[in-house]
């Protein structure tokens, strides 16, 4: 799995012009699915965003997690997040997960996460055609990828 998370002010994703999920404070996370990914990867990633230290302190130190913000986090599934470019100009995107396998996880992805903040995320619609809009706070922008979890 890889995923961005951008550190908002606010965001939302509408589709078909109606507002699915906004928020205020808290992170947009772009959530990717590789073909091979598994529960374990819900479980590092989840643990990893809860105690990501990216909020400013009162020392304006990034030092404060989203739990200590009492933050709230946009979820979009973004398949896109494994296109190759490797060859000519029309990106592949053979890495990312078939529905079959990407739905699933991203459910489990969407039940883990609300669980372990303890209130309800807010989300896109998997597959669907949505428009993301944002206030990147900082801006801070972090990529993870499980790839590299080792």
């Amino acid at each position: 799995m890889k995923l961005i998370i951008q550190r908002v002010t606010s965001a939302k994703v509408e589709i078909d012009n109606q507002i699915n999920g906004q928020i205020d404070k808290g992170y947009l996370i772009l959530l990717g699915i590789a073909q091979n990914d598994t529960t374990e990867d819900i479980k590092w990633l989840i643990n990893k965003i809860c105690k990501l230290r990216i909020f400013n302190d009162t020392n304006a130190k990034m030092n404060l997690s989203i739990t200590d913000v009492d933050g709230e986090v946009l979820l979009i599934s973004q398949f896109t997040l494994f296109a190759s470019t490797k060859k000519g100009n029309r990106p592949s995107f053979t890495k990312s997960a078939k529905p079959d396998i990407a739905i699933p996880l991203y459910e489990q992805f969407i039940k883990s996460l609300t669980e372990k903040l303890g209130k309800q995320i807010q989300t896109g619609e998997f597959g669907a055609d949505m428009q993301v809009s944002l206030t990147n706070d900082g801006p801070v922008t972090i990529t993870i990828d499980t790839e590299n979890k080792d």
